[in-house]
């Protein structure tokens, strides 16, 4: 059996296998870091996309520099910025913090999407009388979401696993219950083993996900298309 398997000195099998469900006690708290900071993330990601591809200079230029800070500063020191420096509370400076430095990454994900649409597309929208908003959420942003499918899943795995910085400042998530498992039985290697085997398996199920989704909107892409062909 797995948790009977050792190497002296090295990793102890019982105390892994026996330290998992506090490990993963810290599962939900990681979960919601990750799905609150990526929903924002996206959301403040579309809205900076709109800002660099508006003819409103100042908007653009806003939009650039903002984009090119936050993936400039590594997340951890954003993290300390806005939880020492801004004195907000644990929880949501981690969300904060994921969230904007996750929506510049977003933000250049959606930008190639839609410059990758053809403009063709907008026009023929316009000529039926459609506004630019009823343009964007009908026609360009499905599409957009689509293109920018794949890298948004590697976003939102790189989130996952970054969350685990919300250790450094208290939040009591997965790796904050590694922490304490191997202060407790003095077993770091063990235990970081172990930490790291199940962020591994959660991004497999994540992976899994995004395969299945991404296999989904082509299937219903295809079956629009022969529809329309019909």
């Amino acid at each position: 059996m797995l948790h009977n398997f050792s190497i002296p000195g090295f990793f102890d099998a019982p105390l892994a296998w026996s330290s998992i469900p506090q490990i993963l006690s810290g599962l939900p708290m990681s979960v919601y870091l990750t799905a609150v900071s990526f929903v924002l993330a996206t959301i403040l990601g579309l809205l900076l996309t709109l800002a660099q591809l508006s003819h409103f200079k100042i908007l653009h230029g806003i939009a650039r520099a903002y984009i090119s800070f936050m993936r400039g500063v590594p997340m951890l020191v954003v993290l300390f910025i806005v939880y020492f420096g801004f004195g907000a509370n644990a929880l949501p400076a981690a969300v904060i913090s994921f969230t904007i430095g996750a929506a510049a990454f977003v933000s250049e994900v959606f930008r190639s999407a839609f410059m990758g649409i053809d403009h063709g597309q907008y026009e023929a929208a316009y000529s039926l009388g459609m506004s630019y908003s009823k343009v964007i959420r009908y026609i360009i942003l499905p599409q957009a979401f689509r293109i920018g499918l794949p890298a948004l899943g590697n976003i939102l795995l790189d989130m996952f696993k970054g969350t685990s910085l919300a250790a450094m400042i208290t939040v009591s998530e997965m790796f904050m219950q590694a922490k304490i498992v191997a202060g407790a039985n003095q077993d770091y290697m063990t235990i970081y083993i172990t930490i790291a085997i199940l962020y591994w398996l959660c991004c497999v199920v994540l992976t899994t996900g995004q395969n299945w989704l991404e296999r989904h909107l082509d299937y219903n892409r295809r079956a629009q298309r022969f529809s329309d062909q019909a």
